[in-house]
């Protein structure tokens, strides 16, 4: 549908004809998707659904910024436990300790973060005791 509205007509008539002489071309038939519901139809309307389906699509997401540091810091946690030596355990903790702490000193916007830093000591023993 290239083609400008010519003036003089109105708009509905001149969009009507248009999807006649479509479907009369037979470019409606095999329609992926066809006879099935629109996805997400029925729902209550959300003014940044296409938002969200952008993100959805490209594995996008959001989190405030708390939660987003209370992921990091399991994360790290988790990284530390796999970690091949004990330098590595504890550069891991004290770089997410020093995050937390910057988090405490100024909070960002958001829920509270509800986390203190770790004890390198505590999560160094549990590294050996994992590992011995």
């Amino acid at each position: 549908m290239t083609e400008r509205k010519p003036p003089g007509v109105s708009f509905e008539s001149w969009v009507d004809r248009q999807i006649r002489e479509a479907t009369e071309r037979g470019a409606f038939k095999d329609l992926p998707g066809i006879g099935k519901p629109l996805p997400d139809s029925g729902g209550t309307y959300d003014e940044l659904w296409w938002i969200k389906g952008k993100m959805h699509r490209e594995g996008l997401g959001f989190l405030p910024p708390t939660l987003a540091l209370r992921k990091e810091a399991e994360d790290a946690l988790e990284r530390a436990a796999r970690a091949p030596y004990e330098a590595a355990v504890r550069r891991i903790v004290e770089e997410i300790n020093e995050k937390v702490a910057a988090a405490i000193r100024r909070p960002p916007p958001g829920p509270p973060l509800g986390l203190g830093p770790y004890d390198v000591e505590a999560v160094v023993d549990q590294w050996r005791r994992d590992r011995g």
